[in-house]
């Protein structure tokens, strides 16, 4: 496509050197910033209101994948979250019984039960110390399972969100390539849009010419209806291919098939008149040639 492109392109410019006057600086066809949106779950697809033709506004959604086992385990995680918060120690409560015992042996009498109550304030110290430190752990080990309920909570709310399917960006459907009650699977092709406001006319101008291109050069964008019907546009140079391209051999003379061309890029608004795949030309691109005999004396 992009061969036959080039070569209709060249094939314009050459009739147009043919006559006394040049008409225009480039041609080419009309292009649009074209997105396929794939299925980011898989399920049967409930519903779908895409038909092509249609114009769809960015973010809006256009259809759900069925979402019963991601909700089914959302529910089973917040359950299992339930289940270990109860599980969580009460510390304090556990560890309260052998505080008041430590209270009570510090606070004997320092009579001849002195060594006996500091040996016992010693065993109690050190089995309060052992219940701190295991029911620490378990409480750590309970938040850990907790957290990760958490980290898989999220996820199954992404792919929840991910099976209701919306337009990345605004534009026109082109393609549709499923219908409702289909199953889908990840990475399968729904459909296509294209931004069909915005378009571009991608051109080819000559190793000369291109001395002269400057992005957002200011130009004159003709759309080619046919029969000598064309519709004016003002256009911007949006990009330069920063590499070349062999013209067709087929249309050229031996001087010409070393000429190289290069693509840019117009950018246009469009008033719902252009198509994709439309011929156009493009004027003020490269500088006027003077008039014949213009200087000479």
């Amino acid at each position: 496509m992009k061969k036959i492109t080039i070569l209709a392109s060249v094939a314009l410019m050459m009739a147009a050197c043919g006559g006394n006057e040049k008409e225009y600086d480039a041609t080419g066809t009309f292009e649009a910033t074209e997105t396929t949106v794939f299925a980011e779950q898989s399920g049967a697809l409930l519903t779908f209101s895409v038909n092509e033709g249609d114009s769809i506004e960015a973010n809006k959604e256009v259809g759900l994948i069925d979402t019963t086992q991601v909700w089914l385990k959302i529910q089973q995680l917040g359950a299992t979250k339930e289940v270990y918060q109860s599980q969580k120690p009460d510390m304090e409560r556990q560890i309260a019984a052998t505080r008041q015992q430590l209270a009570v042996a510090d606070g004997a009498a320092p009579s001849k039960m002195l060594d006996d109550a500091a040996s016992q304030v010693k065993v109690l110290q050190r089995q309060l110390d052992a219940q701190i430190s295991s029911l620490a752990i378990s409480t750590r080990a309970l938040d850990k399972q907790t957290a990760a309920a958490d980290i898989q909570v999220s996820q199954m709310q992404d792919m929840l969100r991910k099976c209701h399917i919306t337009a990345p960006a605004k534009g026109t459907v082109l393609e549709k390539y499923v219908e409702r009650g289909e199953f889908v699977s990840v990475g399968k092709p729904l459909f296509k849009i294209a931004d069909t406001e915005d378009m571009y006319l991608r051109a080819y101008v000559t190793s000369a010419q291109l001395q002269h291109v400057k992005l957002g050069q200011h130009v004159k964008v003709f759309a080619d209806y046919g029969a000598g019907q064309r519709k004016e546009y003002d256009g911007t140079v949006s990009w330069i291919s920063s590499r070349s391209e062999f013209t067709p051999k087929t249309i050229l003379t031996d001087d010409e098939r070393a000429d190289l061309v290069y693509a840019v890029k117009v950018a246009i608004r469009n008033d719902g008149f252009v198509k994709i795949g439309m011929y156009g030309e493009v004027k003020s691109l490269t500088p006027s040639p003077s008039p014949r005999g213009e200087g000479s004396e």
